[in-house]
């Protein structure tokens, strides 16, 4: 019989060796969450996709004059003859300047949502239904001193816009309200003064009324962000979603969240953004790219996820395996051979593909008890029955129900898993060299715990009667 230390060698080759099932298990678990994340962005894009609002702004055409050389024919008179030749002349027009953009003084922002599912095949997908309430005030005092003498405000020209991601979010009646009067409001097109995917309105002279107040309905999915783009900005979301995560620039200054839904408040003055209130350059793409906050409709630690982190502990909980059924098998007898802990490997890998399978259909906790559970049974009768470890099978058993249940510990808690994880290591490593303290690597099995679990009763150790005895038969004769 080969010693001790050449199978514990043995089977942490056999160990080694089960990475590739698990690799493939991990391959086959992200090629299924590619294929959920292309189908929960596509039904999200067909129902509206991400949000993102930036504005309201007003936009005022400015013209003034513009010089520009020419050069035109002419004719001089050389030795009494004419000659043809050219001239520099300069040429003043009227013309279009760069306009003034105008952010307001007072944002408020408030959006209500609703969260519905829609489902393609077995994937679902989390989608929302919004209102959002904007209420705007500007002050158009410090306009006239952004523009040259020369140059003239157009104010009856004036443009309202809001920047969107896209316009195909919007739902129901879209309503802008200034000075208590219904203005029309049209998509922005590529014959407007900014292409930008969005809505505008032909406003008139912005003086006439300070106040401007929008409603907009949404469609989305995955994340609503918004720009704060008032002197100061308030912004509050309201929603049922149970799971929000706040991202982007700035974090809200209070927030509740609860089972039934979130509720988030900001309040962000013009100092911690990098914007100009009064500006001849459009920052609204600086707007959206540096200081966009707000929510995503986050889907928390979904069973992809889980069962991808269970491929990558899998080589912890097969090791333990291997090492419980090198405790646990008959000594005297035939030991475990190599091809049956394979197997078990194979279904402990399996367990994962099970996992993802069940969970697909009838959801995460009860797939991963169907699964952990028909694994359990099939690898103590396979203890009892092809490997003849008798009794012994249910100290297998009991070890893998522990295994199994620490592993759901650690996939339930992302946070902690790393922990979970590296202290159940350690433990097993802890405990291994203490139950292998008195083993001969070298030779046959000692008279350790090993022996203990296979029924063997360890001699008693010599006496000191005994060794002195010993020593004075050894010792030469005068």
């Amino acid at each position: 019989m080969k010693s001790i230390g050449f199978r514990f060698l043995i089977v942490g080759l056999l160990t080694v060796l089960m990475f590739v099932p698990l690799f493939l298990a991990g391959e086959v678990i992200d090629a299924r969450a590619n294929h959920s994340r292309n189908t929960v962005s596509s039904v999200g894009d067909e129902w509206g996709g991400p949000q993102l609002l930036s504005g309201p702004q007003i936009i005022i055409p400015v013209t003034g004059p513009v010089t520009r050389k020419e050069q035109r024919a002419a004719t001089k008179i050389v030795n009494g003859k004419e000659i043809a030749t050219t001239e520099e002349v300069e040429i003043t027009e009227i013309k279009y300047k760069r306009s003034i953009y105008l952010y307001p003084d007072d944002y408020n922002f408030s959006i209500a949502s609703q969260t519905q599912t829609r489902a393609r095949g077995v994937f679902r997908v989390p989608v929302y239904v919004a209102t959002a309430d904007i209420k705007s005030r500007f002050d158009f005092s410090a306009v006239d001193a952004a523009v040259n003498s020369d140059e003239t405000l157009l104010w009856n020209d004036a443009q309202l816009r809001v920047s969107l991601l896209s316009n195909k979010a919007l739902r129901g009646a879209a309503k802008l309200t200034v000075g208590g009067k219904n203005v029309q409001l049209e998509p922005i097109t590529g014959s407007s003064r900014d292409t930008t995917p969005g809505i505008m309105a032909e406003i008139g002279d912005p003086r006439k009324a300070t106040q401007y107040d929008m409603e907009l309905g949404f469609n989305g999915a995955g994340s609503f962000m918004v720009t704060p783009v008032g002197r100061t900005s308030q912004v509050t979301f309201d929603s049922d979603w149970p799971h929000p995560s706040f991202s982007g620039a700035f974090l809200p200054n209070t927030r509740t969240v609860s089972e039934s839904g979130f509720e988030a408040k900001w309040l962000i003055p013009h100092l911690a953004r990098n914007l100009p209130q009064i500006s001849r350059e459009n920052s609204d793409q600086t707007a959206r790219a540096q200081t966009a906050f707000g929510v995503e409709y986050f889907q928390p630690n979904d069973f992809y996820q889980k069962a991808y982190r269970a491929a990558r502990y899998g080589i912890l909980f097969i090791a333990l395996t291997f090492l419980t059924v090198l405790l646990i098998e008959d000594r005297n007898g035939r030991p475990t051979h190599p091809v049956q802990y394979v197997f078990i490997g194979l279904a402990q890998s399996l367990f994962v593909l099970l996992m993802v399978a069940y969970s697909e259909q009838i959801g995460f906790a009860a797939a991963y008890g169907v699964s952990a559970g028909a694994t359990i049974i099939l690898l103590t009768l396979f203890g009892y029955i092809g490997m003849k470890l008798g009794v012994r099978s249910a100290v297998l058993g009991v070890m893998l129900v522990l295994l199994y249940g620490v592993l759901y510990l650690i996939l339930r808690s992302a946070d902690y898993a790393l922990l979970a994880g590296s202290t159940l290591a350690f433990l097993a490593l802890a405990g291994t060299m203490y139950l292998t303290r008195n083993e001969d690597w070298y030779g046959e099995p000692g008279h350790g715990v090993i022996d203990w679990l296979n029924g063997k009763t360890p001699p008693p150790k010599p006496s000191a009667a005994d060794v002195a005895t010993d020593a004075a038969k050894d010792k030469p004769q005068a």
